[in-house]
């Protein structure tokens, strides 16, 4: 997989990709991610990415030619199966979108930035917008580094136990049930009795009814109207 991020502030997206298992992917050869500054394909002397609104709008407005130069440059590289916006007014990231874009081979995703990016990019070069909560950033560099860390570890390979992912909280519609390790009795709080059995399918079906009664009290919204 292949991951190329367009940013006017590439210094933020620095971090998130150069530790933990973020950078065990791309050191294992099975995702790149390509920064890409956008001010490098800005073509005014002081490379100029953002203007004043049309129509007296208060605050500035990501250009449409350094975004569209930055997309029309990589499009000759390889094709692209998305081009994602990260904006407040996307479609709400959740764990079966991530799921969605794990199979994808490569994804442009533009960071937005000040009021957002002229309604041109939107229109002629976006294939696909997501929002990471009803909420508004300062920009989307945060953003697309949220939406890339919940792909790239359901990438094959990528975590070094791939059931790990499959047990995740909204895998399977549910929250995460409790868990526990060592010691199993820690001044008197003692780990529950059942998972202490090596009784598989009784330690299952406790992972279940706990993950369910948690959902209830906590996402009762995710269940659906049925519960």
């Amino acid at each position: 997989m292949r991951i190329d991020i367009i940013t006017c502030l590439p210094a933020l997206l620095e971090s998130p990709f150069a530790h933990s298992i973020l950078q065990r992917a791309q050191n294992k050869g099975l995702v790149e991610v390509v920064v890409h500054d956008l001010r490098a394909y800005a073509t005014t002397k002081h490379k100029n990415v953002d203007d004043y609104a049309y129509g007296g709008t208060a605050g500035m407005v990501m250009m449409i030619e350094p975004i569209a130069r930055c997309i029309d440059a990589l499009k000759q590289q390889r094709s692209y199966n998305e081009v994602i916006y990260m904006s407040p007014d996307g479609q709400l990231l959740t764990q079966g979108v991530a799921n969605e874009l794990s199979l994808l081979q490569n994804m442009i995703i533009l960071c937005g930035h000040y009021k957002g990016v002229d309604e041109r990019i939107r229109e002629h070069f976006v294939t696909r917008e997501i929002s990471i909560g009803d909420y508004v950033l300062s920009g989307g560099e945060l953003a697309a580094a949220v939406l890339a860390d919940t792909v790239i570890r359901l990438v094959p390979g990528v975590l070094s136990d791939e059931t790990s992912a499959l047990t995740d909280s909204f895998q399977d519609g549910l929250l995460a049930p409790p868990v526990y390790t060592r010691p199993a009795d820690y001044q008197g709080l003692k780990v529950p009795e059942i998972l202490l059995s090596g009784n598989k399918q009784k330690i299952e079906d406790w992972q279940y009814e706990k993950a369910l009664e948690r959902t209830k009290l906590r996402r009762p919204g995710i269940l659906g109207s049925e519960e």
